[in-house]
Order: structure tokens, then C-alpha cells, then sequence
């Protein structure tokens, strides 16, 4: 596992629970990825920032090809009165028969005035040239329980397609 230094620059480019619009997070069965990603990268994002500081998170739809993905998530904390403090999370993951590998990076972006950050999330879908869809966006709110339900939820979908 890779953790980037708070405080660079990262790759922000896209590769029931609070929901608001988005679809799915996990690749269609055709070409299934590696779902276990997504799952390893949340987890990472809660043992670092903590669920409390959380406010929102944006899971783009990841960018599959054959067992290999690429996937992002921006992560919006609570910093001061209207303003979040911007992290994403992005990463690569490859299964090759039992064999899994996982690579996150969290990566600080900076501070930004709370209502600026769905017009920035949708910036990031226009000007994506896969048009990969929207994303996931998930109201946290610094519930412990939201996030451990999404968590569960992935690691789930993982144990039912046997993976």
C-alpha cells in the first residue's frame, strides 16, 4: 500500500447511504475490475482522516480493463465554518488468480469554500475525456456508521461475486 504525503499534488483525474445522484461504483460484470480497490482505498481514507472529519465523498466511476482498475475518490473534510479541506484518493489495483495488489494514494488538495465543491466534481466529469459517467456522491457528515455501511457494502459485493 502507498500513502502520498499530505500537503503535494496528485493525479485527480477519474481513471440508502446519503446518497444524492450517481450510479454504482463497481464496473460491470463484463469487464469486472477489481472491486476489492475501492473497498481497500475507503478503508485507507477512514484509518487516516477519521470518520468524523468527513463530510462527503465523490466515488468516480473507476476505469476497468479486463482484472485491472483505476479509480479515484475526492474526500471533503471539515476544516473551518463553510469551508472543507480537499483530499482524493486515487488508485490502481490488479488481481491476477489469486494474486491481489492495491496501490492507494491519499493526496491533500487544499481548502475550498464548502458549496464550491459539487461545481469542482462536475468540472472534473466535463472535462474527463472517457466520459466514465458521474460520480457517487455520498454525505457522510462525519457518521461513523455511514461510512462503515458503504465499507461494508463494498466488501460485500466483493464476497458475492466470489472474488
Amino acid at each position: 500500500m502507498r500513502v502520498g504525503g499530505l500537503g503535494g499534488r496528485g493525479s485527480a483525474r477519474p481513471s440508502g447511504l446519503g446518497e444524492r445522484r450517481g450510479g454504482p461504483a463497481v464496473g460491470d460484470p463484463v469487464d469486472p475490475g477489481v472491486p476489492e480497490g475501492l473497498a481497500t482505498t475507503l478503508a485507507l481514507v477512514r484509518g487516516r482522516l477519521g470518520a468524523d472529519s468527513i463530510d462527503r465523498l465523490w466515488i468516480f466511476p473507476p476505469m476497468t480493463r479486463g482484472r485491472r482498475e483505476r479509480g479515484l475518490v475526492a474526500v471533503s473534510c471539515f476544516a473551518e465554518k463553510e469551508r472543507r479541506r480537499l483530499y482524493t484518493a486515487a488508485y490502481q489495483a490488479r488481481r491476477r488468480g489469486l494474486d491481489l495488489g492495491v496501490d492507494p494514494e491519499l493526496v491533500e488538495q487544499g481548502l475550498a469554500p464548502a458549496d464550491s465543491l459539487p461545481r469542482v466534481m462536475t468540472g472534473v466529469v466535463r472535462r474527463e475525456s472517457l466520459q466514465l459517467g458521474e460520480p457517487r456522491e455520498i454525505v457522510v457528515g462525519g457518521d461513523f456508521a455511514t461510512l462503515d455501511r458503504l465499507v461494508a457494502e463494498l466488501e460485500e459485493r466483493v464476497r458475492v461475486q466470489g472474488l
